[in-house]
């Protein structure tokens, strides 16, 4: 075994320090095995936590459907639990967005571009984004002010973005879904002052 052959040559190990200084940009591109990267948030505030693929239907809103509409849920859960319950594929339900009660955190679970399963409406869910409020409808103290601001917040941009008005038309409860039995979110959640915080971002 020749030893000297063995030894990198200091060509090569300059060639070396010199590929580790070039900008990833410039590299090829990895291989199909390398672990992709989570997608970045349609509304960059939130923390991507993806629903299970079997929760929701793949789509490219708005091209595929336009997008009139914004509807406000409240969980009946905590947020953890809503979360698992996304990420669960027997559970066949999510929503584009969860918004935490203690200090008004938004977790995004679905891309706008798809279609959750939140309104238990096809045709509500092809044209509509899903906002879930952590809380119950009859506990009112879970609708914190900061629930309010980053709810507001998150609504706003989400009608800036797709052209929706921002009024009681076009942002309504789960419980105004046509075939709903559901109440959310409620009589404690108070829309007057959330329109008022939704027009004036």
């Amino acid at each position: 075994m020749d030893r000297a052959g063995s030894q990198p040559s200091r060509r090569r190990l300059l060639k070396g320090a010199a590929l580790a200084a070039v900008p990833a940009a410039l590299l090829p591109a990895a291989r199909a095995t390398a672990r992709p990267r989570p997608l970045a948030a349609d509304y960059p505030p939130t923390d991507w936590q993806p629903a299970s693929s079997s929760n929701y239907t793949a789509s490219d809103r708005p091209t595929s459907y336009s997008l009139d509409r914004v509807i406000i849920h409240v969980t009946q859960e905590t947020y953890a639990n809503t979360l698992a319950i996304f990420q669960n594929p027997q559970k066949k339900v999510s929503a584009h967005y969860l918004v935490r009660s203690a200090d008004g955190h938004i977790a995004q679970c679905v891309r706008e571009s798809d279609i959750a399963w939140h309104a238990g409406n096809w045709d509500y869910n092809t044209h509509s984004i899903g906002i879930e409020h952590e809380g119950w409808v009859d506990r009112p103290a879970y609708f914190t002010d900061a629930l309010y601001e980053q709810s507001a917040r998150l609504t706003s941009a989400i009608c800036d973005r797709y052209g929706i008005p921002k009024d009681r038309t076009h942002i309504i409860g789960h419980y105004e879904v046509p075939g709903t039995d559901h109440t959310d979110p409620g009589p404690n959640w108070d829309w007057v002052r959330y329109l008022r915080m939704v027009n004036f971002d």
